[in-house]
């Protein structure tokens, strides 16, 4: 990530719900970038990304949401490390973007609660 310290002051200078539905927007374009064969290096740097703003972030809500932002990270780690091998596959791809549909789905209702 590319000037990640300026990246973060940025970030946390928001609110806790702009801070989540930005990352549900990260997850968005995630789920867009995945589903097409060109822009591997794009939707890396939004996997990594969105890890950030989950450590950014899952500190200062709710112990329950906290887990499941952890959680979503650990996810979105094991993504990264496959993603390489996995950008090569149709079905990876889908699969990614799907998965990063329902994650920024859910990122937007707890923005919103």
């Amino acid at each position: 990530m590319k000037n990640k310290e300026r990246i973060r002051q940025r970030f946390l200078k928001d609110a806790l719900s702009v801070r989540l539905a930005g990352l549900a927007a990260d997850l968005n374009r995630v789920a867009s970038s995945a589903r097409r064969a060109t822009g591997s290096e794009a939707t890396l740097a939004m996997l990594e990304e969105s890890q950030y703003f989950i450590e950014w972030t899952a500190g200062e809500v709710a112990p329950e949401v906290g887990e499941e932002l952890v959680n979503l990270q650990v996810v979105l780690a094991l993504w990264r490390r496959a993603w390489p091998e996995m950008e090569k596959s149709q079905r990876q791809r889908t699969l990614l973007a799907v998965q990063a549909k329902q994650w920024s789905d859910r990122v937007l209702e707890l923005a919103l609660a």
